[in-house]
């Protein structure tokens, strides 16, 4: 007798393990920033960004970031961008644009689109998608058509690009995402 409910509670414990979600792990992540999208979000390939040069319309664009972190502006040529701010761009497009081309250019540098999101694993319809500011894992969900049948809906896995390499982490639902991140839906076990 004593065997058998021995039997029966670790059998019990097994199944049962397989339900229990891991631990949420965002402190790596929490690291690279969360929340709405500020003046601290460094551009990268992927994002598009509208340029103006007052009082030179020829000059105002909207330029794409290409894969090397570069823009390419008319007269200047390419402009490094990447990892800086929208701020920090500006001041590098101003600098550019004093050397021979701009008595005193004043420059303003915009996001038009943030580089897009990638949602894979247990959702209806996985792929890449584009970026809103403000959005959660659960609203990443909503846009990819909701979870598939076999989805764990209670956490997801977030990689996302940091300084020091990739980096990943186990959130719930409510965690923030950021342009450029993956973010896995697992598949529960029963």
């Amino acid at each position: 007798m004593n065997r058998r409910l021995l039997l029966t509670g670790l059998a019990s414990t097994l199944a049962l393990g397989g339900c229990l979600r891991p631990d949420y792990r965002t402190a790596y992540l929490d690291a690279t920033g969360t929340g709405s999208i500020g003046g601290q979000y460094p551009l990268a390939a992927g994002d598009r960004l509208r340029v103006i040069v007052f009082g030179q319309d020829n000059l105002s664009n909207l330029y794409a970031v290409d894969g090397a972190g570069r823009i390419i502006m008319p007269l200047i040529g390419p402009v490094r961008v990447g990892g800086d701010t929208t701020l920090q761009a500006a001041r590098a497009i101003e600098g550019r644009l004093r050397n021979g081309y701009v008595r005193e250019p004043h420059v303003t540098v915009e996001i038009e689109v943030y580089r897009p999101f990638f949602i894979l694993g247990e959702v209806t319809t996985s792929g890449q998608y584009p970026y809103v500011n403000g959005m959660t894992v659960e609203t990443a969900v909503a846009i990819a058509a909701g979870f598939g049948p076999r989805a764990a809906r209670d956490y997801a896995v977030v990689t996302r690009e940091s300084p020091n390499g990739l980096v990943s982490g186990i959130v719930p639902m409510t965690y923030p995402v950021r342009p450029g991140d993956t973010i896995v839906i697992k598949e529960r076990w029963f």
